[in-house]
């Protein structure tokens, strides 16, 4: 079973909290956003995860690599311009293809 993250956006919402780091990378509790949706797709029996980035995508990259994707096969789909959810569901079409 594949999912997608919406993890593209400013998270303009959350400042001054995102002003140095993604929504998707915002702790509770000691944990990221980032890891709670992951770690409950995963409870899910999801296996495959596409994460759509834009603000600061390397913090997010380096974040899923130094976690070894968290034991997921998990696909990046970068955003240099943000398409918004619809343009950013198209761009990973193909992954549920």
């Amino acid at each position: 079973m594949r999912a997608m993250i919406l993890a593209a956006g400013l998270g303009t919402r959350l400042r001054p909290l995102t002003d140095t780091r993604p929504k998707a990378l915002v702790e509770i509790a000691g944990r990221t956003l980032l890891e709670i949706t992951l770690t409950r797709l995963r409870a899910f029996g999801i296996t495959e995860v596409i994460i759509n980035v834009h603000h600061f995508a390397d913090l997010v990259i380096d974040y899923l690599k130094s976690n070894k994707n968290f034991g997921m096969r998990i696909e990046i789909s970068r955003e240099d311009i943000l398409l918004d959810t619809g343009g950013g569901l198209k761009k990973a079409t193909w992954f549920f293809l």
